[in-house]
């Protein structure tokens, strides 16, 4: 084939830490990529988690034009655009699609109030089937609640309240409107039928954003809209080009690694740690907490969250990795690599410490009562004991995430695929294969997100006739880690006998904490 035949799609992905832009061939090969480091946020006040939408848009269109800038490719080969980002950061927007006020990023932690709803037999009700604190919690936790709550004048003036995706949309195409595949968060959004909720519906209630607030929603890979004149000026993409509707970036994470059936898992190694799988019908792991939409339309992803995941390991190094963060500026090596040598000689299994990653309190299970724990320790225990043991209590919670995934859906999962930046760890990868005891296959890129969403572009152009076509021709296996049989009887009697054992025999402990702390606070 010649240069000039090959055909590209230019995608970007909006992370929470960065933003890339890449053009990717037909055969999944990232031909070039930008990248942007962002600030994630600022915080005016505790637990406060902001950004200034203008700052990213700006930092978007840094990147994209520094792509078009440098790339030996002929523009004319480009055939269409998608975008994927961070999950759940949410901008209030008026009629131009100007921000009203700074996007709340995904990592806030602000509360608003409990309002008239529920109440009587309804909160009774709630009550009973032990539901209502998981209600609660999310009604403190949606971030229109507070807003309408403390900015009331802002509120009014809203015009849509979006997504970051749709807020990029609308700067490059003109038109509010985003994909389904992208909204995930407190929204009032009926998961199971991949609409916005009728005013009566339970999430209406929880948070009730007016209608007219609300963007028009496409499925994954249909059109959005094209690239206008004001957006290529400012992004220096082609004007006219399409731009096709892809995911929020876990979906894409999945969609990029492969994923297309249940037997295949995949798990995300990033600041929030996940283990999805993709269905073609709506099923909740655990009762009450939603699929999300897939990347692939009429489709959803079961998703179980460790709501901390490989943050534990920014807070390890903060608190404990001094030296190595140090070494690090002398050798050009990253500190994570140094922690991997130096757990080096430090057994399966941690000489016994064993770690439950419950850092953050959760909603249903574990409970809001719930706290990290650490037990086993002895003399001979060091920091790197305690490294090791961290990455293996994140593995032990995905590993119980995983199993009760298969328990829901009824299908064996068979094999796993990795995502996030954990995947980029032999030692990691290795580990997981002997706690899972399962294959663990890494696959030959790590910009998972970019390339499911370049799947997603593909297959809404035609150039593949559907999802299965563009990942067999897009998606490869790099590596692939089998369990080691000695690590693994060790890790399946701690797993079975230590760790499934601890959050049940510790739960009245921590409820007491919470009874004399009152953190978490409880909710009347």
């Amino acid at each position: 084939m010649k240069s000039n035949d090959i055909k590209y799609v230019f995608v970007i992905d909006a992370g929470t830490q960065s933003i890339r832009a890449a053009l990717i061939d037909l055969k999944g090969n990232i031909i070039d990529i930008e990248k942007t480091p962002v600030s994630p946020y600022y915080s005016d006040k505790p637990g406060f988690a902001e950004q200034d939408p203008e700052y990213l848009w700006d930092k978007l269109c840094e990147t994209t034009k520094r792509l078009i800038s440098n790339t030996s490719i002929n523009l004319k080969q480009i055939q269409g655009v998608s975008i994927t980002t961070q999950r759940g950061t949410v901008v209030n927007l008026d009629k131009d699609g100007k921000p009203l006020r700074p996007a709340i990023i995904w990592l806030d932690q602000r509360k608003a109030k409990l309002e008239k709803w529920p109440k009587g037999f309804v909160k009774i009700g709630l009550q009973v089937i032990n539901m209502y604190e998981s209600l609660a919690h999310a009604i403190k936790d949606g971030e229109s609640n507070w807003i309408r709550q403390n900015q009331p004048k802002i509120w009014e003036k809203t015009y849509k309240y979006v997504f970051l995706s749709a807020f990029f949309n609308h700067r490059l195409v003109g038109k509010f409107v985003d994909s389904l595949g992208s909204t995930v968060g407190y929204m009032p959004f009926d998961y199971k039928k991949q609409r916005w909720s009728k005013p009566n519906a339970i999430n209406s209630k929880l948070f009730p954003v007016e209608m007219e607030k609300l963007v028009d929603l496409v499925k994954p890979s249909e059109l959005l809209g094209k690239i206008t004149k004001k957006a290529t000026e400012q992004t220096g993409i082609p004007e006219g080009l399409p731009l096709i509707a892809a995911a929020a970036d876990k979906a894409c994470e999945v969609l990029g690694s492969g994923c297309i059936t249940p037997e295949i898992a995949c798990l995300s190694y990033g600041t929030t740690a996940t283990v999805e799988t993709v269905n073609n019908k709506y099923i909740e792991v655990v009762k009450f907490f939603p699929s999300y939409p897939s990347a692939i339309p009429d489709h959803f992803n079961t998703e179980v969250m460790i709501y901390r995941g490989y943050w534990m390991i920014n807070w390890f190094k903060k608190e404990f990795g001094h030296k190595e963060v140090e070494l690090a500026k002398e050798t050009g090596k990253t500190p994570e690599e140094l922690f991997d040598e130096m757990i080096k000689d430090i057994p399966p299994g941690s000489m016994g410490l064993t770690l439950q990653p419950y850092w953050s309190p959760g909603i249903k299970k574990p409970g809001v009562e719930a706290k990290g724990a650490v037990i086993g320790f002895g003399d001979v225990h060091t920091r790197a004991h305690l490294y090791r043991a961290i990455l293996e209590g994140l593995t032990y919670a995905l590993k119980e995430g995983t199993l009760q995934t298969q328990k829901r859906t009824g299908i064996k999962i068979e094999k796993l695929r990795v995502s996030g930046g954990g995947s980029q760890s032999d030692d990691v990868l290795q580990m997981t294969a002997d706690i899972f005891d399962i294959p663990v296959e890494k696959p030959n890129t790590y910009e998972t997100s970019a390339l499911g969403a370049a799947i997603n572009c593909v297959v809404g152009l035609k150039l593949y006739p559907d999802f299965k076509t563009a990942i067999d021709n897009m998606c490869r296996i790099g590596e692939t880690y089998m369990p080691n049989s000695k690590n693994r009887d060790i890790y399946s009697k701690i797993y079975l006998k230590v760790y499934k054992k601890m959050y049940k025999q510790l739960k009245p402990i921590y409820q007491d904490i919470r009874d004399i702390t009152n953190y978490p606070l409880k909710e009347l």
